[in-house]
């Protein structure tokens, strides 16, 4: 019988099968991090980023902000697109890992908005992140929500005065 449980166990491990169970995934870590200047993902990042996906198969009800972060080196506009690269690339990772796009939103805050204070490297290499955040999912609302100015607006008809 032990036999057969191991030989079951292998063969879900090498057909590539996602074994896992709900407690593995209950409580997912919030940041990854990443080297001066760079947006590549690597591999302790790679791995956290696997749970977050593990979890979102488990809550199919959330959906996840990803937050671009920088140092405070570089400049405003150079944090801003930095930080944005790597919220699109830990979000193609959960992409990857069978997350509808639609449930993942990025941004970027630069510099904006720091994790730890400090003009030094430890602070640094805090604040240099993708914070993630999860919501509930948005119910769809059936028509568009928008908002005029009423006296330009028939709320009759829908349309544009003239």
């Amino acid at each position: 019988m032990k036999k057969m449980a191991i030989l079951g166990l292998c063969v879900l491990g090498i057909a590539g099968c996602d074994v896992f169970t709900p407690t593995d995934y209950s409580e997912p870590k919030t940041h990854i991090y990443f080297a001066f200047d760079s947006a590549d993902i690597t591999r302790e990042s790679d791995d956290v980023l696997y749970h977050q996906s593990m979890y979102m198969k488990l809550h199919p009800d959330k959906n996840i902000v990803m937050e671009g972060n920088c140092d405070e080196r570089g400049t405003t506009e150079y944090n801003l697109a930095l930080g944005a690269l790597r919220a699109a690339n830990a979000a193609r990772v959960l992409v990857q890992n069978q997350i509808g796009r639609e449930r993942i939103k990025t941004i970027s805050y630069g510099k904006e908005r720091p994790q730890a204070f400090g003009h030094n490297e430890d602070a640094w290499r805090k604040n240099r992140n993708v914070t993630m955040r999860f919501n509930p999912k948005k119910q769809t609302p059936s028509e568009p929500i928008f908002y005029v100015d009423s006296s330009d607006y028939d709320v009759v008809t829908r349309t544009k005065k003239i």
